[in-house]
């Protein structure tokens, strides 16, 4: 029978080497390339009410506003890929947020809420405003 002096004289070379870890250079700080946004702006522009968003969304950008859906007050802007730097930055100065849940842009049109259960589509009606007739 071996003894554990023994066990660690028959190790294979391979084994016996360390690995010491090569030193690592520190990375530089990721730069943030987001576009510039006017925080006082977006804050105001969070609390106008639907109508008054969707009035300024068709003047900044009517596509955009042809992709906007109302979901109770809420409205929503869903891409099938994600948008240019600039557009992100455009629904951002208007007071939309990113929802990763739902894969949207939305704004709260001055409605506040805490997260729900289950699907608001179920729950609010909705629409595209941009399918609607022009009066």
């Amino acid at each position: 029978m071996k003894t554990t002096s023994q066990k660690k004289t028959n190790r294979l070379p391979q084994e016996s080497k360390l690995v010491v870890p090569q030193a690592q250079t520190p990375e530089a700080p990721k730069q943030d390339t987001r576009l510039p946004i006017d925080t006082e702006a977006r804050k105001k522009n969070r609390t106008m009410p639907t109508d008054k968003v969707l009035a300024l969304l068709h003047t900044v950008n009517p596509d955009l506003f042809n992709l906007a859906e109302v979901v109770g007050k809420w409205i929503w802007v869903q891409f099938k890929e994600q948008p240019a730097a600039t557009l992100r930055q455009q629904l951002a100065q208007l007071g939309f947020h990113w929802n990763r849940e739902r894969q949207a842009w939305q704004h709260p049109c001055g409605a506040f809420r805490l997260r729900g259960a289950g699907d608001p589509h179920d729950k609010y009606p909705t629409y595209y405003p941009g399918d609607q007739k022009p009066a």
